[in-house]
């Protein structure tokens, strides 16, 4: 039976690990804050050594199937951490996972990570982990839950606020999973004395909507095209210019324009963003919107941020607001440009 995050966490604090461990879910912050909690689990139960398999085009299933036979030469017990970005093995893939599951090897523990999720994924590989293990799936949180969810996470920063202080910084982050926890890691460090009302808390946390061009991104990243724009407005409202946005705008461009190159000639996408420097929770955000889009389309959006450059600096005509929400769709949701 599939596990909650409340039982997940539950069982994660027993004295051991299962044969195996499905999370499942789009949501980034979810995935990789469990992912992490794993990991760091593992490393307390002496799991010392830690082997990571990223599937995209190409990928050998042998070195999978070669990695669960392989004896360890450092530990005595291992972590193996398969990465699905679409959450589908494929056949093969399927059955090597649920090989594994039917006969576990000791002293091993498989993490498969799955970025993309819905009842659709939930074949015959993902029973044979949810027997030998724990299957748990990450859903979007609906809106009524959020405030439970940040009332949790304040409490376990140390933060005393009512009811009426969580409510403000649910309306303040609109739904941004990323955005409430950072605010929630900046009051635990302000450490604010007694408990937390409204009108304190809207006086500590910065406005959510005064969104920063890093979170913009981000959110076309991961295809919230109309969150995208909404923010982009309120940058626009707070007078910043087009020019300094654009830059980073552009930089994460070249690169959906590099990584899809690197993925459409056969590649190594996850060897490719290592060698960027890219932190793993960037990672499923590039590979979800390399999914909506091919080389040409990033090269194209690329020659677009070069000529948004030259309107917004009065070198060609043009708006070059109007020109940078047609970029923020394009990262977004590129089928829905015109041609």
């Amino acid at each position: 039976m599939p596990l909650s995050l409340p039982q997940f966490e539950q069982r994660l604090g027993g004295d051991t690990l299962p044969p195996a461990i499905l999370l499942a879910g789009a949501e980034p912050l979810l995935l990789l804050e469990a992912a992490d909690a794993v990991r760091a689990r593992a490393r307390t139960l002496g799991f010392a050594e830690r082997e990571v398999h990223d599937v995209e085009t190409g990928f050998d299933w042998d070195a999978l199937r070669t990695s669960f036979a392989s004896l360890s030469l450092f530990s005595a017990r291992r972590l193996i951490e398969l990465r699905l970005p679409t959450g589908k093995p494929g056949k093969e893939g399927g059955d090597i996972v649920a090989g594994f599951c039917a006969n576990p090897v000791p002293d091993l523990c498989l993490l498969v990570s799955a970025a993309q999720w819905s009842r659709a994924h939930e074949t015959a590989w993902v029973k044979s982990v949810e027997q030998a293990g724990w299957f748990v799936p990450l859903w979007p949180l609906k809106p009524n839950e959020l405030p439970g969810w940040i009332g949790r996470r304040l409490r376990q920063r140390g933060v005393d606020a009512g009811p009426d202080a969580v409510a403000a910084l649910v309306e303040r982050v609109e739904g941004n999973l990323l955005a409430a926890a950072q605010e929630v890691d900046k009051l635990a460090l302000l450490k604010p004395p007694g408990r937390l009302d409204a009108e304190t808390m809207l006086g500590l946390v910065a406005d959510s909507a005064r969104y920063d061009v890093f979170r913009l991104t981000d959110t076309a990243l991961a295809g919230d095209t109309t969150h995208a724009l909404r923010m982009l407005a309120g940058l626009r409202g707070e007078g910043e210019q087009v020019p300094p946005m654009l830059s980073w705008i552009a930089s994460q461009v070249q690169l959906l324009a590099q990584f899809s190159a690197v993925a459409e000639r056969g590649g190594n996408l996850g060897q490719a963003m290592q060698q960027a420097r890219m932190w793993d929770s960037k990672q499923g955000l590039f590979r979800r919107a390399l999914g909506r889009g091919n080389a040409r389309h990033f090269e194209r959006l690329l020659a677009d941020c070069a000529r948004i450059d030259r309107i917004a600096k009065g070198r060609a005509g043009g708006d070059a607001w109007l020109e940078l929400e047609r970029l923020i769709v394009g990262i977004g949701a590129p089928r829905a440009l015109p041609g």
